[in-house]
């Protein structure tokens, strides 16, 4: 999760917008870009986000932050191909988290289960459902106010748990819709019963990358 410096803030935490030509035509013809058009936007090497109508970029992630990306998804593939019940996404693929007006965001790491997407369906374009995971890994110089503001949209959305990694203070918290949040330290291990049943994983294990 890290998003470049702009004139426009969300929170404490600095967007950037782009594809003025986009918005602009939007606005003239009084019409909200979809998270449908937003996916047919031509890719120019960046990574982007919607939200709430407004395009933005996203830096891309340090090293730290894309190996403890790899890690994450390689624990959390090592439990789905062992139980098979579901897939991994990586690489920012897009959650719609909002309609109307549409937010398109991209998760470090997310589960969908086979309830969600069955295992005989592979969207090209970003799937109706929510996943029931989500991580999201900090990079320096995220702030808390954008973080917690993103994590209320996935869980909005129907997003089951969000596991916010923070390198730096080697910590990971997870938020869900029922309980307060709970901070897991390195000497802790991560366990989602919910929704990965016996699903375990120190929590140093994946900041050791």
């Amino acid at each position: 999760m890290n998003l470049g410096a702009s004139r426009h803030r969300v929170g404490q935490h600095r967007l950037q917008p782009t594809f003025a030509s986009n918005k602009a035509q939007a606005m003239a013809t009084d019409t909200l870009i979809t998270a449908e058009q937003f996916c047919e936007m031509p890719d120019h090497g960046v990574l982007r986000e919607l939200v709430r109508d407004e395009v933005i970029e996203i830096n891309p992630p340090g090293f730290r932050r894309g190996a403890i990306c790899a890690a994450i998804a390689r624990s959390l593939g090592n439990y789905v191909v062992e139980r098979k019940t579901g897939r991994v996404t990586t690489n920012d693929a897009g959650i719609i988290t909002r309609r109307n007006p549409d937010s398109v965001r991209g998760a470090d790491v997310a589960y969908y289960s086979y309830q969600r997407i069955p295992a005989d369906q592979q969207p090209a374009r970003y799937p109706a459902r929510s996943p029931e995971l989500v991580f999201e890994v900090l990079s320096s110089d995220d702030r808390w106010s954008y973080v917690l503001g993103k994590v209320s949209e996935y869980l909005a959305a129907d997003v089951q748990a969000v596991c916010v990694v923070d390198p730096a203070e080697e910590t990971i918290t997870v938020y869900t819709p029922e309980h307060a949040p709970r901070m897991l330290t390195a000497q802790d291990t991560l366990e989602l019963p919910g929704i990965l049943p016996g699903f375990q994983v120190r929590v140093a294990e994946l900041l050791a990358q």
